[in-house]
């Protein structure tokens, strides 16, 4: 016996780093589950490929996930979420004087990504030596998300957000250096070049939302911004 087959309705987005057009559909209960399995693990790892895992499936696989970026990860999920569960959503936020928690309803259709930047071509860290930069890709968001020692994951992020190192005479891919070769050069950054590295993520796009509310317990005025994905999941 043949069952009928349930048609779902697509949808059309835009990858924020690739400006590349994709069509979507909702998830489904499939999807639900998976998300449900990670959620149940407790590990952020597992919950970021279950958040790929629905993006390429979602996307009828028109996406590449190994050409994502963390915030276009973010966005997109977003974006299916919005279109699968509904496209209001009640966020608990505490109140800044008395931490009283309230409900406050977004619409996540109207959440907007902070405008993404081109990266510089190189960011010079000597006369000779410098690097070219990349978004963190969401391969190393999952990888670091399972990194507990904080002097590894700093060390990660810094080498995350390097796709290669150049001098006078070579370029130097970061994914062919050794884990020691790449922590060796990582701790014999200066203050300044550091601070010239730590730009690039810190500048990376973020999901925002500004909120307001008046707390029903003590009258005071909130004005909050909701920033990341895991702000709207709260």
């Amino acid at each position: 016996m043949n069952l009928p087959k349930l048609e779902t309705p697509k949808y059309q987005l835009t990858v924020p780093s690739t400006k590349k057009e994709a069509s979507f559909r909702p998830f489904l209960v499939k999807e639900e589950k998976i998300l449900l399995i990670a959620q149940e693990s407790g590990e952020e790892s597992n919950m970021i490929r279950a958040m790929r895992d629905i993006i390429v499936s979602c996307t009828f696989e028109e996406i590449d996930a190994k050409e994502l970026t963390a915030f276009d990860l973010e966005y997109i999920f977003l974006k299916i979420r919005s279109k699968s569960v509904g496209e209001d959503a009640e966020i608990g936020i505490k109140c800044s004087e008395c931490e009283t928690s309230h409900k406050v309803k977004i619409d996540l259709e109207k959440i907007a990504l902070s405008e993404v930047k081109p990266l510089p071509k190189k960011i010079e860290l000597t006369d000779s030596v410098g690097i070219i930069p990349q978004y963190i890709r969401l391969d190393d968001m999952i990888e670091m998300a399972a990194i507990k020692d904080q002097g590894v994951l700093f060390t990660k992020t810094i080498a995350a957000t390097v796709q290669s190192i150049y001098d006078e005479t070579n370029v130097y891919p970061l994914s062919e250096a050794s884990e020691e070769d790449t922590r060796d050069f990582i701790d014999s950054l200066n203050r300044e070049q550091m601070g010239k590295i730590e730009k690039v993520f810190n500048s990376a796009p973020k999901l925002e939302e500004k909120v307001s509310f008046k707390c029903s317990s003590c009258g005071a005025k909130n004005n909050h911004t909701l920033s990341g994905i895991e702000s709207f999941f709260v």
